[in-house]
C-alpha cells in the first residue's frame, strides 16, 4: 500500500510504499517508487534516493545517503553517517553450483556496516559480510559472506574479496586486486592493483585439496606490488615487500625486498620506508 503521510518522514516521493511499523526520526526524506518493508529503522536526517529497496528488520543510522536503486536485504544494520550509492546491493545470500566444491550454510546472519563507511556504485556486501567503521569500498567492489574488513580500509574499484577472509585496520587493496577466500591481511598492508592471490594447490582436483585450502597471509605492514602472483598459503612477513609482477612461491621474510620469477629476496627495505618510522598514529 502507499503509506499515509506522517510526521516523522519529512518527504515522500511517488508511489512510495512504507509498511505501516517502520520507524524513522525526524527530517527523513524518500524518493519516488521506494519500498519499505516492516520493522525498519530508519535514523534522522537520512535520505534515500529513488526505486531503492529495504527489506524487513533493516536498521539504518543517522544522517546516512542511500542512492537510487539500491537493495538493502533483510536485517541488514546501517551505522551512523554511511553513503551507499547507485546500485549497490548490501546484505545478499550467496548461492552455490550444484557441483560446487564447498558447503554453504542454508543462510548467514545480515550483513554490518560501520558509522562513517563509503560504498561506491554497484557495490556488492554480502550476508555475513561485517565492514568496521570508515571503510570504503569503490565502485564495483565484491565483499564476499563471512569476510571482515577492518577500520579505515580502503577496498579500491573493482576489488574481490572473497568469503571468510580477515582484513585488518588501514589497509589499503587497490583496483581489481583479488583476496582469495580464506586470507588474512593484517594491520596497513598495501596490496596494489591487480595483486592476484590463491588458495588451492590441487587446481581443482582430488579430494585432497579440501584438507589444504588456505589463502594468502599478510602480515602487518606489508606490501604487494602491483600485478604480484601469491601462491596458496604463502605467508609475507611483517614489513616485507613482494615486488611488482614477482611470483611468490615460498614465505617472504620481513622487512626484506623479493622480486623475481619465482620471487627471491633482493635486498633490505629502505630504514625510511618502514612502518614504524611513517610517523602514524594507531600503528
Amino acid at each position: 500500500m502507499t503509506h499515509p503521510a506522517g510526521q516523522t518522514i519529512q518527504a515522500r516521493g511517488s508511489y512510495t510504499c512504507i509498511d505501516d511499523t517502520v520507524s524513522a526520526g525526524e527530517q527523513v526524506a524518500v524518493g519516488n517508487h521506494v519500498v519499505v518493508e516492516s520493522g525498519v529503522h530508519i535514523g534522522a536526517r537520512t535520505r534515500i534516493g529513488h526505486h531503492t529497496v529495504i527489506a524487513r528488520n533493516a536498521r539504518i543510522g543517522a544522517e546516512c545517503q542511500i542512492g537510487a536503486g539500491v537493495v538493502l536485504h533483510e536485517g541488514v544494520e546501517i551505522g551512523d553517517g554511511v553513503r551507499i550509492d547507485d546500485g549497490a546491493v548490501i546484505g545478499k545470500q550467496p548461492f552455490s553450483a550444484s557441483n560446487s566444491a564447498l558447503p554453504r550454510k542454508s543462510a548467514y546472519p545480515p550483513a554490518r556496516i560501520g558509522s562513517g563507511c563509503l560504498l561506491g556504485t554497484g557495490v556488492i556486501v554480502y550476508a555475513g559480510c561485517v565492514l568496521g567503521n570508515h571503510v570504503l569500498a569503490a565502485d564495483l567492489a565484491t565483499l564476499r559472506e563471512e569476510a571482515t574488513i577492518g577500520d579505515h580500509t580502503i577496498a579500491g574499484r573493482g576489488v574481490a574479496i572473497e568469503n571468510a577472509c580477515v582484513i585488518g585496520r588501514y589497509c589499503k587493496i587497490e583496483t581489481n586486486a583479488y583476496v582469495a577466500a580464506y586470507s588474512v591481511i593484517e594491520d596497513r598492508a598495501f596490496v596494489a592493483p591487480g595483486v592476484l592471490t590463491s588458495n588451492d594447490n590441487f587446481l581443482g582436483r582430488t579430494k585432497e585439496r579440501f584438507r589444504h585450502f588456505k589463502g594468502a597471509v599478510v602480515r602487518r605492514g606489508a606490501r604487494l606490488g602491483v600485478g604480484a602472483v601469491i601462491l596458496p598459503g604463502m605467508e609475507i612477513e611483517p614489513d616485507a615487500v613482494v615486488a611488482a609482477g614477482a611470483v611468490l612461491t615460498k614465505k617472504a621474510s620481513a622487512r626484506t625486498i623479493h622480486a623475481g620469477l619465482p620471487a627471491r629476496a633482493h635486498r633490505a627495505v629502505p630504514e625510511e620506508q618502514l612502518l614504524e618510522n611513517q610517523g602514524w598514529d594507531n600503528l
